[in-house]
């Protein structure tokens, strides 16, 4: 593994301090989950803004760290070992980052793996689909003007939330603790506001999601992590 100073991608975004967890994301969904992590679990980091631009995420530089052309990455230089780790898929970083500190997740047995259920609920089936739905009324495709692609994002993205709403009922976090999975889930659910598709999904005929979404922005770290990176001005 290339050391963090030899790395490609510190040449056009080069660390303030070469002995932390470098970031690279921008203030999305996907790439601030790994930001509430990193402050919520106490870590050192330098985050990097990386825009959505393809001057930035098709840069050489970036592809050095991520051939997937996607936000977030990260560099930690002290990771198993000694080595150096680089990493791309914000899933795989959350698992990581809660590996290395023994946060967030529990360690073992079946708790353990409840955690990266309903983490993988969330890379596979809710974020794909609010993203669609994003696309299909904030974005190019709410030009389309056949109905049919963005109803069924739409039936798709009720029908997740009303298997969240169940889960949740009861109970505080999605999987016992708060962990990882709720640092991955909650800011999909605050994407529907940003999308305008709150009401499309039922939004308001659903309890326990909101109050959830309500918990989960009153943390300290959340409010930090939300906004790490700063969006340019």
């Amino acid at each position: 593994m290339t050391a963090l100073k030899d790395h490609p991608i510190t040449k056009r975004w080069p660390p303030v301090r070469e002995d932390v967890i470098q970031l690279y994301a921008f203030p999305t969904p996907n790439g601030v989950k790994v930001s509430i992590a990193l402050e919520e679990m106490g870590l050192d980091y330098d985050p990097h803004l990386v825009t959505l631009a393809d001057a930035d995420v098709k840069s050489p530089e970036f592809l050095s760290l991520n051939p997937n052309n996607k936000i977030p990455a990260i560099i930690d230089p002290n990771g198993p070992n000694g080595e150096t780790v680089a990493l791309w898929e914000s899933g795989a970083i959350l698992i990581y980052l809660a590996e290395k500190t023994g946060q967030l997740m529990p360690t073992e047995g079946a708790a353990k793996y409840n955690v990266q259920k309903w983490l993988m609920f969330q890379m596979g089936g809710l974020g794909p689909m609010f993203g669609q739905i994003g696309f299909f009324v904030k974005f190019a495709g709410s030009q389309i003007e056949d109905p049919r692609p963005r109803e069924r994002y739409i039936n798709e993205g009720k029908r997740l939330l009303n298997v969240l709403e169940g889960a949740l009922d009861g109970n505080d976090w999605i999987a016992g603790d708060y962990s990882i999975a709720d640092i991955a889930i909650a800011p999909w659910l605050r994407a529907l506001n940003f999308y305008g598709a709150k009401d499309m999904v039922g939004w308001n005929d659903l309890k326990n999601v909101p109050d959830y979404l309500d918990r989960f922005l009153e943390r300290p770290a959340v409010q930090v992590g939300l906004n790490t990176p700063k969006r340019p001005e």
